[in-house]
């Protein structure tokens, strides 16, 4: 265990911080698809205390859709940014905060590259689409060039690519989890708070740029950023800190 990282995490009061989580590679295990993944009822168990001792401000970050937030945690349903920031929801039950999907022959095009092949997966979000090689790490490249080759060819659809592991996705551009965490921090129950943020990709990079504006602190998983002090070694070890603090 990265000991000076659980110290600091630990130390923390949920009462008077917000508590902004990745999900996958931050708090459950990156598995060998989006949809083959665990979560343990124990984590489960430690966000719902955690969420009452922070008084409700406690959000998801994440890359999927808040859709499936709520089938992976079921049966809690989270504030949350999902989508890298292309949707937010405040309270259990509020309507989704989406932003428009995208054209729906480009996201047709972009999915071309994944349709046949088993070890490859898709997401089509509306807002976004993501391809997933985790099992086929061979095929990045090709999938990078179809992706480059496809915005290419809708140049009065404005989207970017979002490299993260092991895959690649086209979104809107100026969309991230940064921006959404800064409209997060303006709204209640968060508001006021010192925003608390783990992270573990280049997904999660905006966010840890937002902290310092914000008066926060980022830990990050296996891997150092910019601008994080402290690093876990690995999502088990983010588990046993929020158990820990959870606990208190």
């Amino acid at each position: 265990m990265t000991d000076t990282a659980f110290r600091a995490f630990t130390r923390l009061d949920p009462a008077h911080i917000a508590l902004l989580l990745d999900v996958d590679g931050t708090l459950i295990d990156i598995g060998p698809s989006p949809f083959e993944v665990d979560v343990p009822q124990s984590l489960k168990d430690t966000l719902l205390r955690l969420l009452q001792k922070a008084g409700g401000a406690l959000a998801f970050v994440s890359g999927r859709p808040i859709g499936d937030l709520d089938k992976l945690f079921a049966p809690l349903q989270l504030p949350a940014i999902g989508g890298h920031g292309a949707e937010m929801r405040l309270h259990p039950g509020q309507a989704l905060e989406p932003i428009a999907d995208l054209d729906p022959m480009l996201r047709s095009r972009l999915i071309e590259a994944a349709v046949g092949d088993p070890r490859l997966v898709y997401e089509d979000k509306g807002y976004s689409v993501a391809l997933h090689f985790r099992k086929a790490p061979e095929e990045g490249q090709r999938l990078l060039s179809h992706v480059q080759q496809t915005i290419a060819g809708f140049p009065n659809e404005k989207v970017e690519m979002l490299p993260g592991k092991a895959m690649i996705e086209v979104k809107r551009p100026r969309v991230s989890k940064g921006s959404a965490v800064r409209a997060l921090m303006q709204r209640a129950p968060f508001a006021g708070r010192k925003p608390v943020f783990i992270g573990d990709d280049i997904t999660d990079e905006s966010v840890f740029a937002a902290m310092p504006e914000l008066g926060g602190v980022s830990f990050s998983v296996s891997r150092q950023f910019p601008g994080v002090e402290h690093v876990f070694s690995t999502p088990a070890e983010v588990r046993s800190a929020l158990a820990r603090i959870a606990a208190s």
